[in-house]
């Protein structure tokens, strides 16, 4: 039986990302289509948004999600939030690729998968999982004597900074060498800064163009450097890293579970 995927926020750029995905898909379909209310495809059949017919009308109700297998969402927190109570009124499975949350929005989504089982992860992707996997290993290795820098750049309209795939880096980074990334981070320099203190973990942000997603992190010691970088070419890296997801929490129970569950890779 094939996969029913609804999909939420489908004239964003990511939401024609995953609609084009399942159509390529074999053994999934498009259950439903979500859009905000006043959204430019509210009322068209979906396909129009890649110029097909998928026989799926376009809704702005949050709500209609009868006989959807999964809701893969990549909106703004304040949108997520009604697709979680939706999706834990009718019972279906959950993959948030929604950035941008503070900390009691992950509580309170935290709180969901506890009723449902839940993959929410600040990339989809499955090379940046690997890569964050590896900050992990090469953290452990270079702490010492080893400047740790996160660089990453995104399109223009992205709306928060730094990405949550940077903040992953640093989460990942951070724990294995048993720091607090809230209080060793360094978001910004400007001025006269002073030397580094070798205990921070920096950011540095860029926003232009159409980038869709570039990610390294840095380890610059004496007379010698080791970068691990991710590129992303394009969002159906991110699309079919949601399917894999969705396709996982399929007979899940409840929990809150990420890409690294997804993947294996813990």
């Amino acid at each position: 039986m094939s996969m029913r995927v609804a999909i939420t926020g489908v004239s964003g750029r990511m939401g024609r990302a995953l609609l084009e995905a399942v159509d390529a898909e074999t053994d999934c379909v498009l259950g439903a289509a979500i859009d905000r209310p006043g959204g430019a495809l509210v009322g068209q059949d979906a396909g129009a948004a890649w110029g097909a017919a998928s026989g799926v009308r376009v809704t702005d109700e949050a709500g209609a999600l009868a006989g959807a297998h999964a809701l893969i969402d990549f909106t703004r927190p304040e949108a997520t939030f009604g697709y979680l109570d939706a999706c834990v009124a009718a019972g279906v499975p959950l993959v948030i690729g929604t950035t941008g949350f503070d900390q009691a929005g992950k509580a309170r989504i935290a709180a969901a998968a506890e009723r449902i089982p839940v993959v929410f992860a600040p990339n989809m992707s499955a090379g940046v999982n690997l890569l964050m996997k590896l900050a992990e290993v090469a953290a452990r290795v270079l702490q010492d004597g080893y400047d740790i820098e996160i660089i990453e750049a995104h399109h223009r309209h992205k709306v928060d900074a730094p990405s949550g795939t940077a903040l992953g880096l640093g989460q990942a980074v951070a724990h294995a060498i048993d720091r607090d990334l809230a209080s060793c981070a360094v978001y910004g320099r400007e001025g006269v800064t002073g030397e580094r203190d070798p205990g921070t973990i920096g950011f540095a942000t860029v926003r232009g163009g159409d980038i869709v997603g570039d990610h390294t992190l840095l380890f610059a010691g004496i007379g010698e450097r080791v970068e691990l970088t991710h590129k992303a070419s394009s969002r159906a890296t991110f699309a079919r890293g949601a399917l894999r997801a969705a396709r996982w929490l399929q007979g899940r129970a409840p929990g809150l579970y990420d890409m690294r569950d997804v993947l294996d890779l813990k």
